[in-house]
């Protein structure tokens, strides 16, 4: 028998309820941070700040030290993956990641056929050094976008209000976008592999563009490839726990949870805990989802959200975390007040 998990964050994902609620929040390590912005000037470009494993471990405990959160996400993006396959990813200031489109056939040609791993090294350097640095009571996280997320900015070359491109391509194209979300997944189902071997404890898929998917093109585009890394993940390292994040993807949460895919589930800020939760079956652990905009407003709004959620989940495997990702404009004094509420509860 495996021994039972001590960090909060792991014995939810064990399916136990843990209370106070352990808390983390995506994009914790970020702009919102003064000292994030002055280690960003150090490194240059975004990329450079990615691949500098010194200065990228910074930035992920930059949210502890703080904070003191019970999860600490490696600082990363999830375009490493098509710039190790060899696509051009660059990140310009203010306008956010530019990439060289995939289009055609001609230009998956160009794509590795498998993941050079080497190439994310500083990656895996990073997360070795978290593994040692992080206080023994902090969860360690790594991550990956799921293949249709990725996907979709590969095939605009940048990030689309509505995932125009990559639909359309889906539609006019399925065998190119089969082929290109297989490689996706075997790639990072590779990435994530190494990550645990690198010192994560558990990862998050990220699907940010859940949202754009219609029914009819849903399951072969998300929930199938998604199913696919986690089973790949936990055959390869049957001790990793997965967390899955489909933004938008309420309506598809208890076909996830049903067939299992995933230890947790995380929630947007679209959808109400206190009516999801009870549909969902009492051991599948589930995260979030305070509304961003909640917490740059604080008071009133934000102590609202928070005790909405926390009564939702009392009794329940959760962890309170936001519906998406903090913003950079969020008062740094508004996280401390999101912390010690939770906790106080």
């Amino acid at each position: 028998m495996s021994e039972r998990p001590t960090k909060a964050i792991l014995r939810v994902l064990n399916g136990e309820p843990v209370w106070p609620l352990p808390i983390w929040i995506m994009r914790q390590a970020g702009r919102y941070l003064p000292e994030y912005r002055e280690t960003r000037k150090q490194a240059g470009s975004f990329l450079d700040l990615c691949y500098t494993s010194r200065l990228a471990e910074e930035v992920t405990l930059q949210p502890i030290r703080r904070f003191g959160f019970d999860a600490s996400i490696l600082f990363s993006d999830i375009l490493v993956i098509p710039h190790a396959l060899g696509q051009d990813v660059r990140f310009v200031e203010n306008e956010g990641p530019k990439l060289d489109p995939i289009t055609s056939a001609k230009d998956f040609s160009r794509l590795a056929d498998e993941l050079p791993l080497e190439r994310l090294n500083p990656v895996f350097e990073t997360l070795d050094r978290l593994s040692h640095s992080l206080p023994k009571e902090t969860t360690l996280l790594g991550f990956c976008g799921a293949p249709w997320t990725v996907a979709s900015y590969m095939i605009a070359g940048k990030g689309t209000p509505d995932q125009a491109p990559a639909r359309l391509t889906a539609y006019r194209d399925p065998a190119f976008m089969a082929s290109l979300i297989d490689r996706l997944v075997v790639a990072s189902t590779a990435y994530l592999v190494r990550q645990i071997d690198a010192g994560a404890e558990a990862v998050q898929i990220f699907e940010s563009f859940g949202s754009a998917l219609p029914p009819a093109l849903f399951d072969q585009l998300s929930l199938n490839p998604i199913r696919r890394m986690v089973e790949g993940l936990k055959s390869a390292r049957p001790h990793a726990k997965a967390i899955v994040f489909v933004r938008g993807g309420g309506a598809h949460l208890r076909r996830f949870a049903e067939v299992g895919i995933g230890d947790g589930l995380a929630l947007d800020w679209t959808l109400d805990p206190a009516l999801v939760l009870p549909t969902l079956p009492a051991s599948v652990a589930t995260q979030g989802n305070l509304d961003p905009l909640a917490l740059i407003a604080g008071g009133t709004p934000m102590e609202q959200g928070i005790d909405h959620i926390l009564s939702a989940a009392k009794g329940r495997p959760h962890i309170f975390n936001l519906g998406h990702g903090i913003l950079p404009e969020t008062p740094v004094d508004h996280v401390a007040q999101l912390i010690a509420r939770v906790r106080g509860a």
